[in-house]
């Protein structure tokens, strides 16, 4: 693989000054598809929120785009190109669909916030006909894809999705991760997702990691990983 969008090294971090996650390593490719497997409390969550600045690493190093990376705030990690997904509560329930959506885009220049619309539009039809609904009146499903479309408005290179698939119907997920996997096909889109539907989430990776109480234990292939006729002993 040639350099990576993404290194992490020795990260090590937590809260309050206690460590949750110790040594953990990963790389990211352009246009690659990672999936970080693991129990509830194993230490996702938190390395995501250490590379978009949302925690503060205690220890490590981590890489973006061949240069140091240290996100001191969420801004600044948007501002790179790097958008954060969390599981709950990923859309400002008292805007409207286009408010939300223009807020994805404040950044950019008019032209491109009107071809990034389009596009998401495109991606997501169900968007297009609910300008002018409230985000919080929306289905869990339809919250999830305006996420998704919110984090595309910024044009990000790299997307870490926490738990795409939480509470929604299979048919949903499966349209979900469908639209991603065309993203990252189409715009060399790079994401890092935390999952805990393994099927869905190796219908699209291309590497997986397996977190296990905060440290990485296992990187392999996907089809290393489809091969296993069970993850559950990994957990």
């Amino acid at each position: 693989m040639s350099e990576p969008l993404l290194r992490v090294d020795g990260l090590t971090a937590g809260y309050a000054g206690r460590a949750v996650v110790y040594d953990v390593g990963l790389e990211v490719g352009a246009g690659e598809v990672v999936v970080m497997l693991g129990s509830n409390g194993a230490g996702k969550t938190t390395t995501l929120k250490s590379v978009v600045g949302l925690v503060r690493p205690l220890h490590g190093d981590v890489q973006y785009d061949g240069r140091p990376w240290r996100a001191d705030r969420p801004s600044r990690a948007a501002g790179a190109g790097i958008s954060y997904i969390p599981a709950e509560r990923f859309t400002f329930a008292q805007l409207s669909v286009d408010e939300n959506l223009a807020l994805g885009g404040y950044t950019t220049s008019a032209e491109l916030r009107r071809e990034r619309l389009a596009m998401v539009r495109e991606l997501f039809p169900v968007l297009a006909s609910r300008g002018a609904q409230r985000a919080g009146t929306m289905s869990g499903g339809e919250q999830r894809m305006l996420s998704v479309a919110v984090a595309l408005m910024a044009g990000p290179r790299l997307l870490l999705l926490d738990e795409p698939s939480l509470g929604l119907a299979p048919a949903v997920v499966e349209t979900l991760m469908r639209t991603l996997a065309r993203l990252v096909r189409e715009q060399g889109l790079s994401v890092l997702m935390v999952e805990q539907n393994v099927a869905h989430a190796l219908s699209i990776a291309d590497r997986t990691y397996v977190m296990r109480s905060g440290r990485i234990i296992l990187e392999e292939s996907v089809e290393e990983t489809r091969a296993r006729e069970s993850w559950w002993d990994l957990y």
